[in-house]
């Protein structure tokens, strides 16, 4: 299957009109709940923090999907989610589709927590060394306290690590459709996909200081999307012969 061809095609499926629905009302909830001078934070209860932060619960695994930054930020995941995501819905099934969402979304998660706890380790250590030896909070303990709670409770939140499953779904099942960026400049799904993932990865890797973006979260949705996609389409094909 290379290219999608659509057949009693639901242009906004059951799930994604339902996902749609619920990220544009947490994200109302955010601007007007939880204001500027509200004393509740959306971020510090369901966005994902470290497992070394003392803001960490594990329902943020699944909650921090549906927050997100600003205007910009959701518009670019729900419009991704439903341009491929509501293809794969037809093709699947509701069932199916909610389950690889929610797969991709707290694999990303899970990679992404492993990679910022193993990246904070050395920062840990620094402040347990800190705080047990009495050491009088002044001058430089002080700056290290304060950038250490900085960096410890960073706050990721957004669908993007199951968006980017769902788009290397996409581009694995249909790699020669055509994809419009801009809705001006064609190009086939595979070589969007390698440049968009090679993108993600380079940066993740090279892991600059004043990047605020989760890019390990967006590499491993991709990562556990491609594996839930092969492994279905593989058992898929076993059971024709």
């Amino acid at each position: 299957m290379n290219q999608f061809r659509p057949t009693r095609f639901e242009v906004l499926p059951t799930i994604i009109k339902n996902l749609l629905i619920i990220n544009g009302l947490v994200f109302l909830a955010q601007n007007t709940i939880a204001g500027p001078t509200s004393s509740f934070s959306f971020e510090d209860i369901f966005a994902l923090h470290a497992f070394q932060s003392d803001l960490f619960k594990p329902w943020q695994i699944i909650t921090h999907m549906f927050l997100h930054g600003d205007f910009g930020h959701i518009f670019g995941n729900m419009l991704a989610l439903w341009m491929f995501g509501s293809i794969l819905e037809n093709v699947w099934g509701p069932n199916r589709f909610l389950l690889f969402y929610f797969l991709c979304g707290v694999g990303a998660a899970m990679i992404h927590l492993a990679i910022l706890s193993y990246e904070l380790i050395p920062l840990t250590k620094q402040y347990h060394e800190i705080v047990a030896s009495g050491i009088p909070q002044t001058g430089d303990v002080v700056n290290f306290l304060s950038y250490y709670n900085s960096k410890v409770n960073v706050a990721t939140l957004g669908a993007s690590g199951a968006v980017f499953g769902i788009l290397i779904a996409f581009v694995y099942l249909f790699p020669n459709t055509y994809i419009y960026i801009y809705f001006l400049f064609p190009i086939k799904a595979k070589w969007l996909g390698i440049l968009y993932f090679s993108y993600e990865l380079f940066f993740a890797l090279k892991n600059s200081a004043g990047d605020n973006v989760a890019r390990w979260a967006h590499v491993g949705g991709a990562v556990v999307g491609f594996i839930l996609v092969y492994i279905w389409k593989k058992q898929q094909s076993n059971k024709r012969y």
